[in-house]
């Protein structure tokens, strides 16, 4: 089959198209691709594969800040299990005490209350994966590695979906230095942390974890289950000027459990590859809603079966059938209507050297991994990866890498140290450049944090975003703990960086984005809780200006940058309704000036939009990733696969784009822009599908693939 005759094919098989603001579902029986060797191999379109394991320390964190990817999942049929660390028992009270809501008080009783959560708990993961909250769970007990025990339920008619309570026993204060905490157990400020059991679990005797116990036992679940997205919340959320965290204890200390429990399961032989999602829980308070109306519905009706909000005694429980006291207010506080990530949200994670060469990059099992392929019909290769970067440290997901003058690739991203004490946590940006175009990656390098307080506390530092100019002199740019923006210059090409510097700016969200647009004008953008501020310069050598205002509108935080003629063009997503907007900024007197804000369509979804020539790529108000092509009608085709990130998208210098994004298998999709076969035919995309495609006599989701010049990984 020619390429010429694959728009006609794409066509074809496209099931469904709609105009501008709808969408077009496609339904795909295959596709084909061209080999290096010339021979054509069928290519299956990407739909969502993999498993999906949350790690939350409260029973509703996961309903309140990772919904509505979690009832997505469990949507799709894939393996879904949340894990909760604590028992969440606070004072032992489950009443509602509302102008509208008024329970009788009662005696305190912790295990009683701790029961009443999982019992609402599983009645809101019964009604995402069955509709009826009633259906019934088997729950046992397991023995971990940390020598005590966990309860697992599994949800009888759809066994692929589980429960994992570690009943470890929660800090009782959002805030407060309580000790007996999972704060307290990582600070080494009690030798051991012990259970909370709930009144009717399985789990028998009492027990207790020490910090490396506690680390073997969320470790030894990973190890069960295998999975191959790992969502968890924010480790770093930084802290407000009084110096409290600006979100919950627990969920602060719970992450950074789980940041050393998969930094020990990497290390085992047998398992998948596979990413970490982290989430933004209560700072969501301050900022814009994310989700559109109908899906802010939808999770807040999880949240209701939760809450137990008829009172009515379906489940026989003495405990109660869920949790009274988020039926005082089931929203949160406006948690229904947002979801966010705290990292992986940026879009620049792919790029190309040598012309046609494309690389992508992404982190699996903590270390950076990268698929390139040589050409636009050349086969995508990977995942290979860069060296490690020591004992006890893990490179953060969001990856940043740039072209070089004369065709070397450097990566930027940021790097977790869990240190052997509490006071060696922290985070510094790293990076590594190739040592010739399309050759090996040399060590990382560190270029350290510009935070210099308090670093174990906070490290709240953002994702890097890089600037090189004509002479290969890179910047690197960073959003700091204390909100305002920080870069760094190389002095010489290849040579060191210079000291950080302040660049000002008040109350930044998100990433920092930048973009040079055909002039050699240099954006810098990063969005406010209101607006997004401005930084620039007009040529390489002079200094950045700004902060300017933009005037723009409120947004949901996350920006993408893309250079269009002598101005760059900033895209980003409305506030409530997901929709995708536009405003081009060009050269004006000192700050850029924007043109009116125009509406893209995007389906309604959350999250960074990938951009790259007249391809938009983004998630879908389904979750799953959707594409758009602009050089014509608005038409967003929204695909069957979920994915972990945001997309990222790239332009080659034959001018065709792709797009890629990391499913949640762990593995990399892409799908490209089919160039015109005549001046009457539209670009026409083809559909979504593994970049590296697994081997014919691969009989299950773990397909061989090569990796790193070493055996195929099974």
């Amino acid at each position: 089959m020619s390429l010429a005759s694959r728009p006609r094919l794409a066509a074809l098989l496209a099931a469904i198209t709609v105009g501008v603001a709808g969408t077009t579902a496609w339904a795909y029986e295959e596709v084909t691709d061209r080999q290096a060797n010339g021979a054509e191999a069928f290519v299956t379109p990407s739909v969502t594969e993999g498993s999906a394991l949350q790690v939350v320390a409260h029973p509703d964190d996961d309903l309140f800040f990772m919904n509505p990817d979690l009832s997505r999942s469990i949507s799709t049929g894939i393996k879904v299990t949340t894990v909760y660390l604590t028992s969440g028992e606070s004072d032992g009270r489950n009443e509602a005490h509302s102008p509208h809501l008024q329970d009788a008080e009662g005696p305190a009783d912790r295990a009683a209350y701790a029961e009443a959560r999982q019992n609402g708990i599983r009645a809101a993961y019964a009604e995402m994966a069955t509709g009826e909250r009633t259906s019934v769970w088997q729950r046992r007990s397991i023995a971990t590695a940390g020598g005590g025990s966990a309860e697992v339920d599994v949800l009888v008619a759809r066994p692929e979906v589980n429960l994992v309570w570690m009943q470890l026993r929660e800090a009782r204060s959002i805030s407060g230095d309580n000790p007996d905490s999972l704060r307290g157990l990582w600070d080494g400020k009690v030798p051991a942390l012990g259970a909370q059991l709930t009144s009717g679990t399985p789990v028998k005797p009492w027990f207790s974890y020490t910090r490396d116990q506690a680390v073997a036992a969320i470790a030894d679940v990973f190890a069960r289950y295998k999975p191959t997205t790992i969502r968890t919340q924010d480790p770093t959320p930084g802290r407000t000027e009084a110096g409290t965290f600006l979100d919950h204890q627990d969920h602060v200390y719970g992450a950074r459990f789980v940041q050393a429990a998969a930094e020990r399961y990497a290390k085992s032989a047998d398992r998948p590859h596979f990413s970490v999602q982290n989430y933004v829980s209560y700072p969501n308070s301050s900022l814009p809603p994310t989700l559109d109306p109908r899906t802010a519905e939808e999770k807040l009706g999880y949240l209701k079966t939760y809450a137990w909000m008829d009172h009515q005694d379906w489940c026989g429980s003495p405990a109660g059938c869920g949790d009274r006291k988020t039926a005082t207010r089931p929203t949160g506080a406006g948690w229904s209507q947002t979801i966010r990530y705290s990292r992986g949200d940026g879009t620049s994670w792919m790029t190309e050297g040598a012309p046609g060469r494309l690389w992508a990059f992404a982190v699996l099992d903590g270390r950076m991994a990268y698929w390139s392929r040589t050409g636009a019909q050349a086969p995508w290769q990977g995942p290979r990866f860069l060296p490690g970067t020591g004992t006890g440290t893990g490179i953060d997901a969001g990856a940043r890498p740039v072209r070089l003058p004369d065709g070397r690739i450097a990566v930027f991203a940021t790097r977790t140290t869990l240190g052997t004490t509490p006071q060696e946590y922290g985070r510094d940006v790293v990076y590594a450049v190739q040592a010739a175009a399309g050759g090996t990656f040399g060590p990382w390098r560190s270029l350290g944090t510009p935070d210099t307080a308090d670093i174990s506390g906070t490290s709240a530092i953002s994702a890097p975003a890089v600037a090189v100019d004509p002479a290969g002199l890179m910047t690197v740019y960073v959003r700091d703990s204390a909100r305002t923006l920080r870069a760094r210059t190389q002095t010489a090409p290849g040579g060191p960086f210079g000291a950080w510097q302040a660049l000002g700016g008040a109350g930044l969200q998100g990433d920092p984005v930048t973009a040079t647009d055909a002039s050699g004008w240099r954006h810098v953008y990063a969005a406010t809780s209101g607006s997004v501020l401005a930084w620039g310069r007009r040529t390489p050598g002079d200094p950045l200006g700004g902060p300017f205002p933009t005037g723009l509108p409120q947004t949901t935080g996350v920006l993408s940058a893309s250079p269009e003629g002598d101005g760059v063009r900033l895209f980003f997503r409305r506030p409530g309704t997901g929709n995708v907007c536009t405003s081009l900024a060009g050269a004006g007197e000192p700050a850029p000036e924007f043109s009116p804000v125009a509406e893209e369509g995007g389906l309604g979804g959350y999250g960074a939009v990938g951009v790259a020539g007249h391809v938009l790529a983004g998630r879908a108000d389904t979750g799953t990733a959707g594409l758009a092509v602009t050089d014509g009608p608005r038409s967003w085709q929204q695909s069957q696969m979920l994915y972990t990130g945001a997309p990222a998208a790239v332009a080659d210098r034959a001018g065709t784009a792709v797009a890629a994004v990391l499913g949640l298998d762990a593995e990399l999709h892409v799908i490209s822009e089919v160039p015109p076969a005549g001046p009457h035919d539209s670009r026409t995309p083809s559909p979504w599908h593994r970049a590296v495609q697994p081997r014919p006599h691969a009989q299950d989701g773990n397909a061989d693939r090569v990796v790193a010049g070493g055996p195929p990984l099974r």
